[in-house]
């Protein structure tokens, strides 16, 4: 069997260490086994362990061979909902405590990474740029929301005279900064929570695809190559997930979006771009977002498409959308290209779970997986050991299902994406 690899993503070829996990053979028994190697199966690793939990982890490729190692590396603060959109969905008390969940899963990123002392590059400061002078409005009347009714002051609104020495980029009407918002180099964290699960005495196995389980008096969890039995299950294959779990696979979308990062830039150049080393993102449907990575690349992503099968040519697809903000880079060398699966939900909401009293899952995060995936491990390790409270906070958000369910529910997304992405052309 050829055995998978990292993507050819510049996150790849930068990482620090790629560490290799035995396949699973013949049987094996634990409290918790994990389906999925990515951020949400390694944070419930590392938590369980912390509360005394055995635990196995089943991952069919590589850790951090998804999303989880492909991403934008953006640690944003909130949900991916804005507060407004939550008060009128669940309410305001429920949307109060989501927005201290939001809060606390950046602190939880942040902490794993001094806790493991993780080398990922961690940098400070998130710049969100309005598309439209409909959407600059709507950020400072949210920007003022956060600081009136949540006491928040790590945002501020920033005008267009003075976004435009923050940033060269183009068509833009202001902005929101918030500087308690991170980033970081995606693979290198994945790869430092695999090391500190392992160390803490999670055992992990890659290339060892789940093909089935059954859940009697016990959960047995089934690969090419062995057998689990497990107390309790959690499923952590977000736009991976396929048919290995119907039951929650209508509530979710799998998606490819795709990246490229150029040359090195000089440093001139890299402050021209983003003056503060911030990342960035702007507020159309189809987000663009961005940011510099340590060696002053331009990481660029941009771009969807809505099938399993990734452009011809993937350096030249982003590249467009690269041009269109920052035209001054037209002659700039674009050395990486790669893409990615990720699983986004009708509400944009992430969709937690439970299947039965010992089967549990998180995924859906929709663009917003470092942080919320991350904290979904923690809340996954609490539910397990008989904490309700925050799983329910999250578990209790709508999760509306797909039209059609998964047989149909690929045309109707198709249509509304061509829709939103039509709109976004006319802004």
């Amino acid at each position: 069997m050829r055995k998978a690899q990292h993507t050819n993503s510049w996150y790849a070829a930068s990482v620090n260490l790629t560490p290799e996990f035995p396949c699973l053979r013949g049987e094996d028994s634990t409290d918790v086994c994990i389906i999925g190697g990515g951020y949400t199966g390694l944070s419930t690793a590392i938590h369980l362990r912390d509360l005394g939990y055995s635990v196995v982890v089943l991952e069919a490729n590589r850790v951090g061979w998804g999303a989880s190692g492909r991403n934008g590396g953006h640690v944003g603060t909130g949900q991916r909902a804005g507060q407004v959109e939550l008060e009128k969905m669940v309410g305001p008390e429920q949307a109060r405590s989501l927005w201290q969940l939001g809060l606390e899963a950046v602190d939880t990123v942040c902490g794993l990474i001094d806790r493991f002392n993780i080398n990922c590059d961690l940098k400070a400061g998130d710049l969100h740029l309005a598309s439209s002078a409909a959407d600059a409005a709507s950020m400072a009347e949210d920007v003022e929301h956060l600081q009136s009714r949540y006491d928040y002051n790590r945002q501020r609104y920033v005008p267009p005279t003075e976004l435009a020495q923050m940033t060269s980029g183009r068509g833009f009407h202001g902005a929101v900064l918030d500087t308690a918002s991170k980033h970081l180099h995606p693979l290198n964290y994945a790869i430092g929570l695999a090391q500190a699960a392992d160390k803490s005495g999670a055992r992990i196995h890659e290339h060892s695809r789940v093909l089935s389980y059954t859940e009697s008096d016990c959960i047995r969890v089934s690969t090419a190559g062995g057998q689990i039995e497990a107390r309790h299950l959690v499923v952590a294959c977000n736009g991976y997930l396929e048919k290995l779990e119907p039951r929650a696979a209508g509530r979710i979308m799998p998606i490819n979006n795709y990246m490229l990062a150029t040359e090195p830039l000089s440093e001139a150049l890299a402050r021209q771009l983003i003056r503060d080393d911030t990342s960035m993102s702007d507020s159309l449907f189809v987000i663009n977002y961005w940011r510099l990575s340590g060696d002053n690349r331009l990481l660029f992503g941009g771009g969807e498409t809505y099938t399993r099968q990734f452009p011809a040519d993937i350096k030249n697809f982003v590249r467009k959308y690269m041009l269109r903000i920052y035209p001054e880079l037209i002659d700039t060398r674009i050395e990486y290209g790669w893409g990615g699966a990720l699983a986004v939900t009708m509400n944009r909401m992430p969709d937690f779970g439970r299947l039965s009293s010992r089967v549990f899952y998180a995924h859906g995060y929709s663009g917003h997986g470092v942080p919320i995936a991350t904290l979904a491990g923690k809340l996954l390790a609490e539910v397990i050991s008989g904490n309700t409270e925050r799983f329910d906070i999250m578990a209790n958000v709508p999760s509306p299902k797909f039209p059609g369910g998964t047989l149909l529910r690929w045309p109707g997304l198709v249509a509304a994406m061509l829709f939103y992405s039509l709109r976004d052309r006319f802004r």
